[in-house]
């Protein structure tokens, strides 16, 4: 038996116990680090840490006050708040406790997360803020369960019986640990890997969310597998920003936990720029959308700096792309990464003038970034490899608890997710469907039978519903979701996030593109634009002045993107091109429900908010 499988099967049966573990182990090691804005609210923030040992008495203090509550192992406690320090112990709190955390992002409405509460049968909310409290007072009537809120940061909030704050519930906690010292080892002693751990509700594109249930053995596994594909260190700083109401942001803390390194946390993308050269994080995760927009600021930047920074920018940008491939290549037929002499000159004059400072800008020691949740096209992928920015692609989905696939170190491929972690397998279906199976897989949908009997078969293998293909040595590519496959009134299948993948990787303006075509006669495009990019263009180009709106609907602004569309048609198909496109008012986001809180775009919103435009651009044509 290889380490890594006796890792993995040696697992304890829960998140929970490991936590202990690290605390026994590495009590005054540093665990966490996290910002305190000043109190003038000018100037930098002060980063502050906790070791494992304090983490671990706030962590008890939480688990003990839940007990005091009368939480009893695997009722649900709602967690809804932002990516901050008291996300991570809070849950661990409630793990610790015996109890499952439902996760609400702090952007879901009153109505729905009513619905998530109501669902899951929450017993105890704790809430970031007075707006996340306001929802559930709100509701109160239809959540007759929910017997506590538990408030974060208690400003404008009125507390009493039904409304406590976190600093009151760690009271309470500390409290009866004086009385029963053991009470928390006690319940973590009882859990069992069946036990149910986390309840994550999927923001489906179409009717109500479904409430994955994951129990504590797929975290334990989580943990384990992480540490056994060698990707971290204990020496490593992880920077995580990442949703943790969304699966990927916390499968990170249950590797975190079993490797012991640092993890600094700040949920505030506004600050991640600010962030990072404070931080100077070893390994970060994210989601494609930023690493686009990273991409498309610094061409952006570039081309206002004029004519002669842009073209040393695309020649820097090609160069970066063919030492990438080339050097991928070398290394997955010889083991070096090497590049033909003049190449590597020709790098060597790239990384002086552009690429340094792109590493400057991530923290100066990154390792490596994880990219997950969607696809990053691969020529984007391909610019950051060869400037140093090393992106390892992974695939997971909520119902495999995110990480079944991840690129394997230094022997990553762009445009891949990597290898199954140890212990998970994988087959492609007939028709290209990826199936799953192994100790991440969900346990199935909360009080939906039905719904995981169409996604879950007898012998464990999940359908995930995506289109794939393995190469020889077990590199798994992911062309399209299974749904998402358009199919023209011509009969040709296209996949719509490759298109859109290549378009951001040429239009430094572009934020959200969405290519349709089903059944139709030709593509056409929905495009948002970055507002502070295409305002930062419009300032140069006779503009100034105007809002967005009025930015977008200048004939030079469409015809800026004409010509980016143009770009792109060049390396299509025939019957992939986009022949119309129209630009959008304003950008899409997540309070409109048109994307996701971890940025996936939701197509049917999208497309049913702007039929006008679509039906515009087919109008007169003729439809097969």
């Amino acid at each position: 038996m290889s380490d890594a499988q006796t890792l993995i099967e040696n697992r304890p049966p829960s998140v929970a116990g490991l936590f202990l573990d690290r605390v026994a182990a590495t009590p005054d090691a540093e665990a966490y680090r996290y910002p305190v804005p000043p109190a003038s609210g000018e100037g930098p923030d002060d980063w502050r840490s906790l070791s494992w040992a304090q983490a671990a008495e706030r962590v008890y203090a939480i688990a003990a006050g839940l007990i005091e509550l009368g939480v009893q192992p695997e009722q649900r406690v709602a967690l809804a708040a932002a990516t901050r320090i008291e996300w991570i112990l809070a849950d661990l709190g409630i793990m610790c406790a015996g109890a499952a955390t439902t996760t609400i992002y702090p952007q879901t409405n009153a109505d729905e997360s009513a619905y998530i509460l109501s669902d899951s049968e929450s017993r105890v909310l704790i809430a970031e803020n007075a707006a996340q409290v306001a929802k559930a007072v709100e509701k109160r009537a239809e959540l007759p369960e929910l017997t506590h809120v538990v408030v974060i940061d208690p400003t404008g909030v009125e507390t009493g019986d039904w409304i406590l704050t976190l600093a009151d519930l760690e009271e309470r906690g500390a409290a009866r640990l004086k009385q029963e010292a053991d009470l928390v080892k006690e319940r973590v002693g009882k859990i069992t890997k069946e036990q149910l751990a986390t309840l994550i509700y999927t923001s489906g594109t179409t009717g109500r969310p479904k409430g994955v249930r994951l129990p504590h053995d797929n975290w334990s596994y989580m943990a384990k597998a992480i540490a056994a594909t060698g990707l971290i260190n204990g020496d490593d700083v992880q920077y995580l920003w990442l949703p943790l109401a969304h699966v990927f942001g916390k499968v990170l803390t249950s590797g975190q936990i079993e490797v012991g390194h640092v993890t600094a946390v700040d949920g505030r993308v506004d600050k991640i720029i600010e962030n990072l050269p404070v931080v100077q994080p070893t390994y970060m995760a994210a989601v494609p959308r930023i690493f686009e927009k990273v991409y498309n600021g610094v061409a952006a930047k570039a081309k206002a700096g004029g004519g002669a920074k842009y073209k040393i920018f695309q020649w820097a940008a090609e160069v970066a792309r063919e030492y990438a491939r080339i050097t991928q290549d070398n290394f997955q037929r010889t083991g070096n990464r090497t590049a033909p002499f003049g190449l590597a000159a020709k790098h060597k004059v790239a990384d002086a003038l552009v690429y340094a400072k792109i590493r400057e800008a991530f923290g100066g020691r990154l390792r490596a970034c994880v990219s997950g949740s969607a696809a990053l096209a691969p020529e984007i992928g391909y610019f950051f490899s060869g400037a140093g920015i090393h992106i390892l692609e992974g695939y997971g989905l909520t119902e495999s608890s995110a990480a079944s696939f991840v690129n394997p170190g230094e022997a990553y491929r762009t445009g891949t997710v990597g290898k199954p972690l140890p212990g998970t397998e994988v087959r492609i279906a007939e028709d290209g469907e990826i199936l799953l199976r192994g100790p991440g897989i969900m346990e199935g949908y909360h009080k939906l039978p039905d719904k995981t009997a169409e996604v879950l078969e007898s012998d464990g293998w999940f359908h995930t519903g995506d289109i794939g293909e393995l190469s020889p040595d077990g590199y798994l590519r992911i062309t399209d979701r299974k749904k998402d496959l358009i199919k023209t009134s011509g009969g040709k299948y296209i996949a719509p996030a490759e298109v859109e993948g290549q378009f951001k990787a040429v239009c430094p303006y572009v934020s959200n593109i969405l290519v349709h075509g089903a059944d139709r006669n030709f593509c056409s495009a929905l495009i948002a634009l970055d507002e502070a990019a295409i305002l930062d263009w419009a300032k140069e180009n006779g503009l100034q002045g105007k809002s967005y709106a009025e930015v977008v609907a200048a004939p030079a602004t469409v015809a800026l993107v004409q010509g980016y569309v143009d770009q792109l048609n060049e390396g299509l198909q025939r019957w992939q091109t986009i022949k119309k496109f129209r630009l959008l008012p304003r950008d899409l986001d997540v309070e409109h429900g048109e994307i996701t809180p971890s940025l996936k775009l939701k197509r049917p919103v999208v497309e049913r908010e702007y039929k006008h435009l679509l039906d515009e651009m087919y109008a007169g044509t003729r439809e097969a």
